[in-house]
């Protein structure tokens, strides 16, 4: 069963649902995560991503969506200049993923604070994304929901704390996943919730003693 939205796709600057407007979120994505402005982006790109980034404009879609636009802001087809302008510098490389969508990248972010992201994401039609990797965490993210994530250790009674806090505020839970590298070390949390997030569920779930970090995102 497809939607209208499915078939016509978003709005967007084109040429392509995939390779432009599903770009423009997979960088925007990435910059979300990374929670501050980029100076560097060292971008990966798989299959067709790699066989026809510069003719379908990917390149540009991925560095709009790191500077922070929209996929329908007329400023993407400038994107490389503007990145200039703003000191983004940039690098693109071919590489071949083994079991990896054909619309895929892995971008590497570094931000004003030093502060760095890996995101690999993939441009699945339509103008729709699916994040699979954050910082070496199996994930599965959309940015069709806001979501909040912890990084924190892996210990009991965690996702309990945290869940109890978004309870507390009323928050609903469309979808929550768990990763991890090894039992008892670090693990990585993504809560997508029916609504945004107020600052001060966020600061109060970092307060949470195991958890290192906790972030929002806000659906794109």
């Amino acid at each position: 069963m497809h939607g209208v939205f499915d078939i016509v796709g978003p709005v967007m600057i084109g040429p392509s649902s995939s390779h432009t407007a599903g770009a423009v979120r997979l960088g925007l994505m990435a910059r979300k995560i990374l929670g501050e402005p980029a100076v560097r982006a060292d971008i990966n790109l798989h299959g067709s991503f790699a066989q026809t980034y510069r003719g379908h404009g990917t390149d540009k879609a991925l560095i709009a969506g790191i500077l922070g636009f929209a996929p329908d802001d007329e400023r993407i087809r400038e994107a490389l200049q503007l990145a200039e302008e703003k000191g983004l510098s940039y690098r693109f490389q071919k590489v071949n993923l083994e079991q990896a969508h054909p619309n895929t990248a892995v971008i590497h972010l570094t931000g004003t604070s030093g502060r760095t992201a890996r995101v690999r994401g993939s441009s699945v039609g339509g103008g729709n994304i699916r994040i699979t990797n954050i910082d070496g965490y199996e994930v599965e993210l959309t940015g069709t929901y806001p979501a909040l994530i912890t990084i924190h250790h892996d210990r009991p009674g965690i996702i309990t704390k945290v869940t109890q806090i978004l309870a507390r505020y009323e928050y609903n839970i469309a979808f929550m996943r768990v990763s991890r590298h090894s039992r008892g070390e670090m693990a990585m949390m993504i809560l997508e919730l029916d609504e945004p997030l107020d600052e001060d569920v966020v600061a109060e779930c970092c307060e949470v003693y195991e958890v290192e970090h906790a972030f929002a995102i806000p659906a794109i």
